[in-house]
């Protein structure tokens, strides 16, 4: 499906240039930027979201002038990781207190008034307790027997992260990628958004798997098992200090100080962003230079690019989701068809973006701050790390048999990923 493409021509409202570009996107002037960035900076939702994207900004900006400037980036744990893993134990501590305390008022009380209160105290110590992430249930899983080809390829880039490959690999349907570690035994799980990687060239890909498996070579304090739980049973008390409603005289005065505790709570956890956001920083970074080093700068770059078309892929993946609404229900033939048609709209959307409108996205990422998320360096500064000095070749590729194998492995993810977004809508 080709796109239909208008050019308008039209004077720059601020400096008079002529301003020609695609019907299809915001007109923008290239000379004095008028109109660069329409919409504005995107609002964060909450206080501490607004702080998390600052501070990200912030240190990406000075480990990006320690670099150019000719320091060396490299993974390290300082007194900042530190005193965050004291705090992080601190509040595991204050979870096993509480158990500690409601299994004594369980003992000691037992058929009493203070039974009650020892029960709250244990379920809200069960509630709290440090626990592993477990494998997602509503996804498409592969393992190593599904997807050989696509594993073979996942520990070639490993070894050149010089780490070892994932257990599982999940397929769901955002513009990302991420990897986590799940169960007791500390598994790896690498999920790949098929969105993302329909758009992205053999090489990119590459990249984009040197990047997530990058977070494993060189750590990362906020993601680990101390620190990462801990912020799991943080937001679960900021969850339970939530104010009831339309409530009551009594329940007033408890909102009042639930307010109190979830403030302290909240200061907890802009601590411990404050002590562990530059080296979450750092390991993006540094996850950025794996993925060079395993897909080639040039590659990593252009995958980055790729990234500040996420709401392109929104808008046009949404489109296809309005088309086959209006379709209405089809034969399971045709749904087949219909699923493997959204991938190939998709890219050729996405392929027919004209440079201009790139231009303007990188030019509007720059004066956003645009990241993946809040604890990401902006994505123009991620690009200008990877420019500093010498481009790397790559040390992994992809032939097109290779590229075809993995295609056919991914072939039933990617339909059941296509026939829940033409479903359920685009996940957010």
């Amino acid at each position: 499906m080709s796109a239909v493409v208008e050019e308008v021509v039209q004077p720059c409202p601020r400096c008079g240039a002529d301003i020609r570009g695609d019907g299809r996107f915001s007109p923008w002037c290239v000379r004095c930027e008028w109109n660069v960035d329409p919409e504005g900076p995107e609002e964060q939702p909450g206080r501490l979201e607004r702080v998390r994207r600052a501070l990200a900004r912030r240190y990406g900006e000075q480990l990006l002038a320690e670099v150019s400037a000719g320091g060396e980036l490299r993974a390290r744990r300082d007194a900042s990781s530190v005193l965050a893993g004291v705090i992080a134990l601190a509040v595991h501590g204050l979870t096993l207190a509480l158990a500690a305390a409601g299994t004594w008022c369980v003992i000691r009380y037992w058929g009493g008034p203070a039974l009650v209160l020892g029960i709250v105290l244990l379920t809200l110590a069960f509630a709290l307790r440090p626990r592993p992430l477990g494998l997602p249930e509503d996804v498409p899983l592969l393992r190593r027997a599904d997807a050989p080809g696509l594993f073979a390829l996942v520990d070639e880039v490993a070894h050149a992260a010089g780490t070892r490959g994932v257990d599982v690999i999940a397929v769901d349907g955002r513009v990302n990628a991420s990897v986590m570690a799940y169960g007791l035994r500390g598994r790896r799980l690498l999920t790949l958004g098929m969105p993302l990687w329909e758009i992205l060239s053999p090489q990119e890909r590459i990249a984009l798997l040197g990047h997530e498996l990058g977070h494993y070579a060189n750590g990362d304090t906020r993601h680990g098992l101390v620190v990462g739980t801990a912020y799991r049973s943080l937001y679960t008390w900021r969850y339970v200090m939530a104010p009831l409603p339309d409530p009551t005289l009594v329940q007033a005065v408890a909102n009042a100080l639930l307010a109190v505790l979830s403030w302290l709570v909240r200061g907890v956890m802009m601590l411990l962003d404050r002590l562990t956001m530059r080296a979450s920083q750092r390991a993006e970074y540094l996850a950025d230079r794996t993925a060079a080093r395993a897909g080639s700068t040039e590659a990593a770059v252009r995958m980055l690019d790729r990234l500040l078309l996420s709401d392109s892929v929104v808008t046009a993946l949404s489109r296809e989701v309005n088309a086959a609404a209006r379709g209405g229900a089809r034969s399971g033939g045709r749904d087949d068809a219909r699923a493997n048609e959204l991938w190939e709209h998709l890219v050729a959307d996405l392929d027919s973006v004209p440079e201009l409108e790139r231009e303007r996205l990188r030019r509007a990422g720059a004066l956003r701050g645009h990241s993946v998320d809040d604890t990401h360096p902006p994505t123009h500064l991620r690009q200008q790390c990877l420019l500093v000095g010498e481009p790397v070749p790559a040390t992994v590729t992809c032939d097109e048999e290779t590229t075809g194998a993995i295609a056919a492995e991914l072939a039933e993810a990617r339909r059941k990923v296509a026939w829940r977004i033409l479903r359920d809508g685009v996940p957010g």
